[in-house]
């Protein structure tokens, strides 16, 4: 593969590190063109794993016979550029995570069925906007068992590259796509929903019944405001997290892990 050493910020190619915003590497239009960053070599190998399409390289001139080697062998031919840290930091607008990108082409998207297939367990995540917490989610998701992760379109994007990076590769191990119908929809596919939510009438997350439904979609809402009421009233259950010293409420990502690990499948 070709290794090209750029001096220069308006080098031709690197532009996909560099001058695309996150919702041009997307590409809503035209999404079988989209693109997104993965960033180090742990999550680059994790999405090479998976199966996932490089388009090219951006490292550290030591990486490149370091770190980045086994990752430049197995990418074929496609552009490595390389420049020192200092200018390839003034490129991206931040410091490179263990020295290497790697810029890599969207799946197609997929449906909801197809996603969700013989499943018994899912997570739906409705307006959570936090990278940081969509990739905790996605993290949790994939150690503690669940089958695939739904988004309704006003949450964060998965492969958004902070994203990608806090998951820690995650988002490339548990399938996942858009839920743009009603979240209710979900009766239709044989599941029961659980909104995640302080209410007069929910139950605890350790309920019998709730834990030994056969399909279970477990409902989690945005960082401020929670579910909208719809949304909790919409639901078969709604549950709640037993917490101690008046505290009411925990950060979306870790409310997930908790929810999660009660309500793997047994």
């Amino acid at each position: 593969m070709p290794i090209i050493e750029i001096t220069s910020l308006n080098h031709p190619g690197v532009e996909v590190f560099a001058t695309l915003t996150e919702a041009q590497l997307r590409n809503r239009i035209e999404p079988d063109k989209g693109v997104f960053i993965a960033e180090s070599p742990k999550v680059i190998r994790v999405a090479l794993d998976a199966g996932y399409t490089p388009m090219a390289l951006l490292c550290e001139k030591k990486h490149i016979d370091g770190d980045a080697a086994d990752i430049i062998a197995r990418c074929g031919d496609i552009p490595v550029y390389t420049g020192e840290r200092d200018l390839l930091t003034s490129l991206t607008g931040y410091t490179l995570t263990r020295g290497v990108l790697c810029a890599m082409r969207r799946p197609a998207p997929r449906s909801v069925e197809e996603v969700c297939g013989n499943s018994s367990r899912v997570v739906v995540v409705d307006g959570v906007v936090d990278t940081t917490n969509i990739g905790a989610i996605f993290r949790s998701a994939a150690a503690l068992g669940i089958d695939a992760v739904l988004l309704t379109p006003t949450s964060c994007d998965p492969l958004n590259r902070r994203a990608v990076r806090v998951s820690m590769g995650s988002v490339f191990l548990v399938p996942w796509t858009w839920l743009d119908t009603p979240i209710g929809d979900l009766n239709k596919l044989g599941y029961k929903t659980v909104a995640m939510a302080l209410s007069d009438n929910s139950v605890s997350i350790d309920d019998e019944a709730l834990n030994n439904e056969p399909r279970l979609a477990i409902i989690m809402g945005t960082e401020g405001d929670g579910l909208a009421d719809n949304v909790i009233a919409e639901a078969d259950y709604v549950a709640r997290i037993p917490m101690a010293h008046g505290v009411d409420s925990l950060n979306v990502a870790a409310a997930a892990a908790v929810a999660i690990w009660q309500l793997r499948k047994k």
